[in-house]
């Protein structure tokens, strides 16, 4: 199984993104370039409540594998890019 979709020759990667100490789950596709896009429309990324209710977005799509992507605001605040996110496969 793989967790790469195709489209117009460029390959996205479903991913779901947590932020430390948040309370909401960006879901979209991460294209080429590393930028979060949307399902449905490359501008309108999804925002969820729970790691339920965004794996069940997912689904909804006929994705059943998506990277879990955590980030910590303190990394992002300070502008750290010295170290990659932490990141995971997961099956649902």
């Amino acid at each position: 199984m793989s967790n790469t979709l195709t489209e117009a020759n460029s390959e996205l990667t479903p991913t779901i993104i947590c932020v430390a100490e948040s309370t909401h789950y960006l879901v979209g596709t991460l294209d080429s370039s590393h930028n979060l896009i949307g399902l449905n429309t490359p501008d309108k990324i999804t925002v969820t409540s729970s790691l339920i209710e965004a794996k069940n977005f997912l689904r909804s799509h006929n994705i059943f594998m998506a990277t879990l992507e955590f980030q910590t605001a303190y990394d992002e605040m300070c502008g750290s890019s010295t170290s990659e996110p932490c990141r995971q496969s997961i099956t649902f």
